[in-house]
């Protein structure tokens, strides 16, 4: 059911396209985010998902580590209890790093914070169980941290594969692997992800880790669609660049009339991955979602876009880093194998 309280500006949710797993269920092909970048309230992030759902959003990407799950849970009830029923919507959520021994508990809270029954994907946030504190600096480093292992890893992906079988969760997935990574979970899982959420917008489309996935059915969540210029200030350094202001996206965005933000997510979803792209302002919002069923960019556009990746990396991780790292190239196996 489609509720539009926006005199007809709403767009309907049966024409934004769809993406069908490699387990057969159904997700659509643009979500919204929910992380605040700590520029926006819990209460911002909260109503702007409940103006996101009377515009024709369906996806939502949610995490318990954002702090507002609480909050969009009231929202996700009073969109239900308004006539959108629980299965016209899609949504996920993640398990933090501190959370990794105790991802069913972690999943159960989740589930209480939202006022659902099951989720639509779980994932998880980071392949480490390092944690750093809320806040800290990009330069902080946690004595407890260590390089990825394989073996505590799995330790977690098991309790994954268990909300499944629990009916807590329909689907699983992964967010920031490396290929070097998802070998070796494809390897030794039983149930293997269905997606991989990734950092991909046009000076970074990642196009090795791309491909990998789609070779193994697994479908890519691209995070930070439009180059995050609102991503917290702790992640910003001298050498990153700003896709919304590339010569080749602002030219093409001139010629349809709309903002360069709307081309970087029209190039994601017809290059086939999911971008989540999240902001608080209606309007925004409301163009966000357009994009994905209006002007399809041309064919000459498509690679004019791909020929602009500046292998820009925004969400670097410094803070997940050990006391031995060399720096936040360790995290990302950049040499396509793992740093021990």
């Amino acid at each position: 059911m489609t509720i539009d309280v926006k005199n007809g500006q709403g767009v309907n949710p049966s024409r934004v396209p769809k993406k069908t797993l490699s387990n057969g269920q159904i997700m659509p092909a643009i979500g919204m985010g929910t992380f605040g970048s700590d520029r926006y309230t819990a209460e911002q992030v909260s109503n702007a998902v409940f103006e996101a759902a009377l515009l024709g959003f369906r996806f939502f990407d949610c995490a318990s580590v954002y702090g507002n799950e609480h909050l969009i849970g009231k929202v996700f009830k009073r969109i239900i209890d308004s006539g959108i029923t629980r299965d016209e919507l899609y949504i996920d959520s993640k398990v933090w790093n501190d959370r990794h021994d105790d991802v069913i508990e972690s999943c159960k809270q989740t589930l209480r914070d939202l006022q659902l029954d099951y989720l639509d994907l779980y994932l998880t946030h980071w392949p480490f169980a390092n944690y750093h504190p809320p806040g800290c600096s990009v330069d902080s480093r946690s004595p407890d941290a260590t390089p990825y292992s394989h073996s505590a890893f799995m330790s977690t992906w098991r309790q994954m594969e268990q909300l499944v079988k629990m009916g807590l969760v329909k689907s699983i997935g992964t967010s920031n692997m490396t290929i070097a990574k998802m070998k070796l979970l494809l390897e030794d899982a039983e149930i293997t992800p269905v997606v991989n959420e990734m950092e991909c917008h046009p000076h970074f489309q990642q196009p090795e880790l791309y491909q990998f996935l789609t070779d193994n059915n697994i479908q890519p969540i691209g995070f930070c669609p439009i180059g995050s210029p609102t991503r917290p200030d702790r992640d910003k350094t001298p050498d990153d660049s700003c896709d919304i202001e590339d010569p080749v996206i602002v030219n093409i965005a001139q010629r349809l009339g709309v903002h360069p933000a709307v081309v970087c997510i029209k190039w994601a979803i017809q290059r086939g991955q999911i971008p989540i792209p999240f902001s608080v302002k209606n309007r925004e919002i409301h163009s966000n979602l357009l994009a994905a069923v209006q002007n399809p960019l041309t064919s000459d556009d498509m690679a004019a876009i791909a020929k602009i990746d500046r292998n820009c990396r925004l969400i670097k991780g410094q803070v997940f880093l050990w006391e031995s790292a060399a720096g936040w190239e360790d995290l990302w196996d950049i040499k396509g194998a793992l740093i021990r």
